[in-house]
């Protein structure tokens, strides 16, 4: 099952007609006006994305509306939609760099106090 932040939903609260754009929009990242256009592109084009847009609007979900704490939350959900991948390798990048630093204090703190220096080699 999906968790709900992977989820594509319409965006009724900042949709015009049934929120079909608005939810594409949040879902990847990109700006909703940009969105639009390609849709009404595609229609005048070729007619039958009007259609697609009213079945989608009647399949798809509403989007909850507490779906994000925050817009730092919802632009991470958005780089996970776009790229799982990148999105892993950037939180192990971040974890490795925390572990790095922690080690850093570490070695500096156990380094300027002999006490705790002899105790930890008393352990081992």
């Amino acid at each position: 099952m999906n968790s709900p932040r992977t989820t594509l939903y319409r965006d009724k609260h900042n949709g015009k007609i049934m929120g079909v754009c608005a939810g594409i929009a949040d879902y990847t990242g990109v700006n909703v006006f940009w969105v639009r256009l390609v849709a009404l592109a595609l229609a005048f084009g070729m007619g039958w994305p009007i259609f697609a847009y009213f079945i989608a609007g009647f399949i798809l979900n509403k989007k909850p509306p507490y779906l994000y704490r925050d817009e730092s939350e919802k632009k991470y959900w958005q780089g996970v939609r776009q790229s799982p991948r990148r999105t892993a390798r950037e939180i192990r990048a971040a974890f490795r760099d925390v572990d790095r630093r922690l080690a850093a204090v570490e070695a500096h703190y156990v380094s300027s106090n002999p006490r705790l220096t002899a105790e930890i080699e008393r352990l081992r």
